[in-house]
């Protein structure tokens, strides 16, 4: 039987840095509030486009399995925030590298973009139909965000995470998993104002507003991953005693707190760097699951079990056995352009576009008023 084994990993966060002190310049907020509330210490804010995080972060991937660009022949990139939507961002990342064989396609299933895109790569190369698929989660969320709104602000922030799935005979990678979407309280976690319907309805740059339920999200996160994780160890047949990791969506730490509980997990066993991150969305299960590579925490042959859940409200969960190497083949000397602001200082940057595109369709409004 043809499995899909992870052999090539790769990780791209933008340097600039926004703490909880710095967003309590413009909001009523502070330290103790937040992380209190989420476990966030700090999250990262990209001077860069996505399409640029996402090359990054698939050339450590490639070096990382030790292969050349045009060994590739899929590239999937799993986002909410593309740079463009025609054409795929993920034809970007193939003309960046020079992958010129590999199939492109963008998937948006939000913050379990990549754990969707983990199921769709994995699928592809068990089919026959590829050998190597190269799977991208990323972000840019910081350009949707409505920054005047404490509630969602403090939460979220940009990085990018790549990974090379390779055929193999050997039982890793994917061996189960779950996939669902509670479709009908999609209306929770919505972000307005970005999006064809919004298209010539006198809505300007940068003027989104998010609804977003956080009491409802946070009971039907805690379902939909602890149902879906339950589902996935069932299939392979196996128990919670089984897993060597748990390697979470990171949203909030009272979430990652109520699964690992429901699950009859003990917290050592559960990973955790949402203090550093805070929600990345696609990205953030990927660069979980690099950095406990990383730190150690993931050995050849370990069970990992990781549950996400993301707007739609779409939820997953993936049984993953790693291969047997946990360490790069070799490094890409690929980086990001400089940066030369502050995090904070890219963030008031964005709110004074938001801010002039609310005074622009106020004054709109009023004009029309006038006439009338």
């Amino acid at each position: 039987m043809t499995y899909a084994t992870i052999s090539g990993w790769g990780k791209c966060l933008p340097p600039a840095v926004l703490n909880n002190d710095d967003l309590a310049t413009f909001l009523d907020t502070n330290d103790e509030w937040i992380y209190s509330r989420t476990g966030m210490k700090e999250r990262r804010i990209s001077h860069v486009d996505l399409c640029e995080l996402g090359y990054v972060a698939a050339a450590r991937a490639i070096a990382c399995a030790g292969l050349e660009a045009d060994d590739i022949d899929m590239i999937l990139f799993g986002s909410t925030s593309f740079s463009e939507f025609a054409p795929n961002t993920a034809s970007y990342v193939q003309k960046r590298l020079g992958a010129s064989k590999a199939a492109c396609m963008d998937l948006n299933t939000a913050c379990t973009s990549f754990m969707y895109g983990l199921t769709t790569g994995t699928a592809m190369i068990k089919s026959g139909v590829f050998k190597r698929v190269l799977v991208i989660g990323g972000e840019v969320v910081s350009k949707l965000m409505d920054w005047e709104n404490r509630n969602v602000a403090v939460l979220f922030g940009d990085g990018c995470a790549a990974m090379v799935l390779e055929a193999t005979n050997n039982e890793e990678g994917v061996i189960s998993e779950t996939l669902g979407c509670y479709g009908e309280h999609r209306d929770i976690l919505k972000v307005l104002g970005y999006g064809g319907q919004y298209a010539n309805k006198n809505i300007m740059l940068g003027d989104v507003a998010w609804n977003f339920e956080g009491q409802d999200i946070f009971k039907r996160a805690v379902a939909g991953m602890n149902k879906a994780s339950k589902e996935t160890l069932e299939k392979a047949g196996c128990g919670v005693d089984d897993i060597n990791l748990v390697v979470p969506h990171q949203a909030n730490v009272r979430i990652i707190e109520a699964v690992g509980k429901k699950l009859g997990v003990e917290a050592d066993k559960v990973f955790v760097n949402i203090e550093r991150y805070g929600n990345m969305s696609a990205a953030t299960a990927p660069i979980a699951l690099i950095e406990a590579v990383e730190e150690g925490r993931v050995q050849p042959g370990d069970l990992v079990l990781q549950p996400a859940f993301g707007a739609g409200l779409t939820w997953s969960s993936h049984l993953i056995r790693w291969g047997q190497r946990v360490t790069p083949i070799a490094h890409s000397d690929v980086e990001l352009s400089a940066c030369d602001k502050t995090a904070l200082e890219l963030v008031n940057e964005m709110r004074s576009v938001k801010n002039a595109a609310k005074a622009t369709r106020a004054a709109n409004n009023h004009e029309m008023i006038a006439k009338y």
